[in-house]
């Protein structure tokens, strides 16, 4: 969004809620086990914010390991200028980050891929674009060139976004049965100068050292969510 693949899994409220807050001397467990659903994979992505209207927050990337989820990394992160809002409710053009559990279809960048990179990796091309025309058959698709029904203005060229589109990855938000008008464009990527049009970003070192962990064969996903906050979203 501006600054085989299992199917979108945006989550209601109620069947992403965690367990309630341990009593006084116990260990709370790490967050994927107090989650209902991780994507049935053995790694995971966790971005989380304190509230909705919040811009900032941690991604977290977590193995799964002798039956436990084990920390593998976290960075800062940024989300949308407008905060976040439930995936099924978002609206293209809010600049708000959508909650919910995602799979990560493949990898892309300006740059070629940072050594150990699993995924598959689409480098970033003179003709490179994403296309979010609504009335386009294109619509939240990489295209080669830009097709005739893809207007330039509802497109981003993707070699015009670096450092923002150095490294990324696809995120299945509204990707694998777009619903038109609901948003396009939605990835993981290196920060720009602020706040996102949508995305997550982090500093372009983690987003390096997270291309060269997520392992394909072990089903990565992502999950975008608050501490707390409104209950209309997604909350961890």
């Amino acid at each position: 969004m501006r600054p085989g693949t299992p199917a979108l899994l945006t989550l209601p409220f109620c069947l992403l809620l965690l367990a309630a807050t341990p009593g006084a001397g116990q260990r709370r467990a790490p967050l994927p086990e107090r989650m209902a659903d991780t994507g049935g994979g053995t790694q995971l992505l966790t971005a989380v914010a304190p509230g909705t209207g919040a811009t900032t927050g941690t991604l977290t990337w977590w193995d799964r390991r002798e039956g436990h989820w084990v920390r593998a990394g976290s960075a800062p992160a940024r989300f949308g200028a407008r905060g976040l809002v439930e995936g099924t409710k978002r609206r293209q053009g809010t600049d708000t980050s959508p909650t919910g559990l995602y799979d990560l279809p493949y990898a892309f960048g300006i740059r070629g891929a940072p050594p150990g990179t699993a995924l598959p990796y689409r480098r970033v091309r003179p003709d490179s674009w994403w296309c979010e025309d609504t009335a386009s058959r294109a619509y939240n698709r990489w295209a080669e060139p830009r097709p005739a029904d893809c207007r330039a203005g509802q497109a981003e060229h993707l070699a015009g976004y670096d450092p923002q589109y150095r490294y990324a990855l696809v995120v299945g938000f509204n990707y694998h049965r777009p619903v038109r008008g609901r948003g396009a464009g939605i990835f993981v990527h290196v920060n720009g100068r602020g706040a996102t049009a949508g995305c997550v970003s982090v500093p372009e070192g983690a987003m390096r050292r997270i291309l060269a962990w997520a392992d394909p064969a072990r089903a990565p996903h992502l999950a975008i969510g608050t501490t707390g906050g409104d209950t209309a979203v997604t909350r961890y």
